[in-house]
């Protein structure tokens, strides 16, 4: 999660808790006003409102029920904006949750690459290895082939040299004067 999105999400829990507050006390203040006027009402049995203290304390009524509508009206609306946050805040968390998810399988993925590459690298090699493998045993096969070759060109030519042939003489073609004589052979 990033920093602005936990400064976001600070910022939201703060302003929520303030507007809970502020709702405590108007909710507060209504009852305190709805008591004191059960109190006043409960407590004189006896009243019976003179016209004149009638219409001052209907007009003082009216304007707490304005007040009291206007309180509800303000209620209502942090309630809407609370409930707004909450969804935001719920949708924020999945979020969190979902990229903490996707982070420790890109982790996960991560910590297995070396094996998995290891293991491609092996899968590649065995082919590799048996051809090597081979070429080698062609190469010890083909070494003892020429070395068999050899033995018997070897013996051959032994046997040639020792059988008792006489090479022809060739004349030389320019004989120096003073040496009249062919080279014997030997």
């Amino acid at each position: 999660m990033s920093q602005t999105d936990n400064s976001t999400i600070q910022a939201l829990s703060t302003e929520v808790s303030k507007l809970r507050q502020e709702l405590q006390l108007r909710d507060q203040l209504v009852q305190q006003l709805s008591q004191e006027l059960f109190r006043l009402v409960k407590g004189n049995t006896n009243f019976m409102p003179v016209p004149e203290v009638s219409e001052r304390h209907q007009t003082q009524i009216q304007a707490l029920r304005e007040q009291l509508q206007a309180v509800e009206q303000q209620v209502t609306f942090y309630q809407d904006q609370i409930t707004s946050r909450d969804t935001e805040i719920y949708q924020l968390r999945q979020t969190v949750q979902e990229l903490s998810d996707r982070s420790r399988m890109l982790e996960q993925v991560v910590q297995e690459l070396p094996q998995i590459y290891r293991r491609k690298f092996e899968e590649r090699m065995t082919p590799v290895r048996e051809k090597v493998a081979t070429l080698q045993r062609e190469n010890r096969q083909l070494q003892a082939e020429l070395q068999s070759v050899s033995y018997r060109l070897a013996l051959k030519t032994r046997t040639a040299t020792h059988s008792g042939i006489d090479l022809p003489s060739f004349p030389r073609l320019a004989s120096p004067p003073g040496n009249a004589s062919p080279i014997p052979n030997a």
